[in-house]
C-alpha cells in the first residue's frame, strides 16, 4: 500500500483516477433515491419508538427464572402487551410493556407473572416512563443539533467559504436522513440512546468532510491562473489524495463499533449498548460514503457555476482542442530536410509567394545557383 506503486501512492498522485466528481450526476441520482425511500419509509412507517418517548412500564425479572422468550410469554399470559425484553448482563432480563397506569394492575400482572416462575413478587421490579420524560430528551436534542449546525456553518465559512459551508451541512443532514430511514425500514427501537448516537455521529462526518476539503482548497489555489485542469479535475484529485485516508478512518472507527454492537450487545448480551452501537456503526458508515461521494461532487457543482470558473473551463477545453489538433497534423519538410509546417498547412504553403528577400528553394528540375563570386561550372573561387 505505501510502495511506490500501492494504490495509496497511485491515488495521491492522481494515476489511478477514481472519478468521483466527473460522475456527480450519477451520486446525486444515487442519493435523491435513497432520500426518497428513507423520507417515505420516515413519513408512512414511521419509528418504533421506545417506552421513554411513547411512555411504558419497565419490569425486571432475575434471568434465574428461565429464557428470555418463556419470561415474554408469562407478560403476555398475563394480558400486558410486551413492547421489547432484552438480557442486561448476566442476571436479569428487562421488559418493557404498554403504559399501565392503575398500581392494582400492576400488582396483578407482577403476582401472575411470578406464579408462573415460582418466585416471590418481590423479586421482579418495575417502573413506568411516561411520554413527557422522552419529549424532554428529544427537545434538548434538536437545540443541540441546531446550535451545533451554527456552529459548524460559521466555522465552515470563516475556514473555507460559504460553498464549502452548504456542501457540508448538506453532508450531514443526508447522515442524518439516511441513518434515521434505515432505522425506520428495519425496525430498530429508538431510545435516548440512539438520540445521543445521532448527535455523535455528526462529529465524526464533519472531520472527514473537513480533511477532504482541505486538499480541495490546496489543490484548487490559483487554479484560474492554470490551464491544465479545471476546479473540477482538481477537486477530484483531492478526493484520490484522501480517499484511502478517508476507507481507512472509516475502517478503523467502525471497528471498536462493530465491536461494541456485535460482541457487547450480541455475545455478551449487554443489551444497554445495542442503541448506542446500531446509530453509530449505521451513521459513521453513512458518513464515510457521504464525505466520498456526496460532499466534494456538490462543492463542485456550486462552485462551477461562478462565472470566472467557466471561463477558466472554456480556456482549458479550448486549449485542449488546440493540442489535440496540433497533436494529429504530421509534420512537412522541403527537399533539404526541413520542416515548413504542417499537413494541415500543406494547401497553403505550397500556392504562398515568397517572402521579400528570401533565399529561393532549390526545386527539382532547377539547376543550382552559382555561388557569388564563383566561375560557372568550375566550383572554384
Amino acid at each position: 500500500m505505501s510502495g511506490k506503486g500501492g494504490i495509496a501512492a497511485r491515488l495521491y498522485r492522481g494515476e489511478a483516477n477514481v472519478n468521483v466528481v466527473g460522475r456527480r450526476r450519477l451520486w446525486f441520482m444515487v442519493a435523491g433515491i435513497a432520500l426518497l425511500i428513507a423520507i417515505g419509509s420516515m413519513v408512512f412507517k414511521g419509528f418504533t419508538l421506545g417506552i421513554e418517548f411513547e411512555g411504558g412500564n419497565q419490569y425486571n425479572v432475575p434471568v434465574s427464572v428461565g429464557t428470555l422468550d418463556s419470561v415474554e410469554k408469562a407478560f403476555g399470559d398475563a394480558g400486558v402487551e410486551v413492547k421489547t425484553g432484552q438480557t442486561v448482563g448476566d442476571k436479569q432480563y428487562v421488559i418493557k410493556t404498554e403504559l399501565i397506569t392503575d398500581a392494582a394492575r400492576q400488582t396483578e400482572i407482577k403476582e401472575k407473572v411470578a406464579d408462573t416462575f415460582n418466585i416471590d413478587p418481590a423479586q421482579i421490579s418495575d417502573s413506568a416512563v411516561s411520554t413527557s420524560w422522552g419529549g424532554q430528551v428529544t427537545n434538548k436534542a434538536l437545540l443541540s443539533l441546531v446550535i451545533f449546525l451554527a456552529l459548524v456553518t460559521a466555522y465552515l465559512v470563516f475556514r473555507f467559504e460559504w460553498r464549502m459551508a452548504v456542501a457540508a451541512i448538506a453532508s450531514l443532514l443526508l447522515d442524518l436522513v439516511l441513518t434515521g430511514g434505515v432505522y425506520s425500514l428495519v425496525g430498530f427501537e429508538v431510545t435516548p440512546s440512539t438520540v445521543i448516537g445521532f448527535l455523535t455521529i455528526l462529529g465524526f462526518a464533519l472531520y472527514d468532510v473537513v480533511v477532504v476539503f482541505d486538499k480541495v482548497q490546496e489543490n484548487t489555489r490559483g487554479i484560474t491562473g492554470n490551464n491544465n485542469s479545471t476546479y473540477s479535475e482538481a477537486a477530484n484529485l483531492a478526493v484520490n489524495q484522501t480517499l484511502m485516508r478517508s476507507i481507512n478512518t472509516g475502517l478503523v472507527a467502525l471497528l471498536p463499533v462493530g465491536g461494541l454492537l456485535f460482541i457487547g450487545a450480541g455475545l455478551l448480551g449487554a443489551g444497554t449498548l445495542k442503541d448506542l452501537g446500531l446509530v453509530l456503526f449505521i451513521g459513521m458508515g453513512v458518513a464515510v460514503y457521504s464525505s466520498i461521494f456526496f460532499a466534494t461532487p456538490v462543492l463542485a457543482e456550486l462552485k462551477v457555476r461562478e462565472p470566472r470558473l467557466m471561463a477558466h473551463e472554456a480556456r482549458v477545453a479550448n486549449r485542449r482542442t488546440a493540442l489535440a489538433k496540433q497533436a494529429t497534423q504530421a509534420p512537412v519538410v522541403d527537399s533539404d530536410g526541413v520542416e515548413i509546417g504542417r499537413s494541415g498547412e500543406r494547401s497553403e504553403l505550397a500556392g504562398a509567394a515568397p517572402r521579400p528577400g528570401a533565399r529561393p528553394s532549390n526545386r527539382p528540375g532547377q539547376p543550382k545557383r552559382p555561388r557569388a563570386g564563383g566561375r560557372p561550372g568550375t566550383g572554384r573561387r
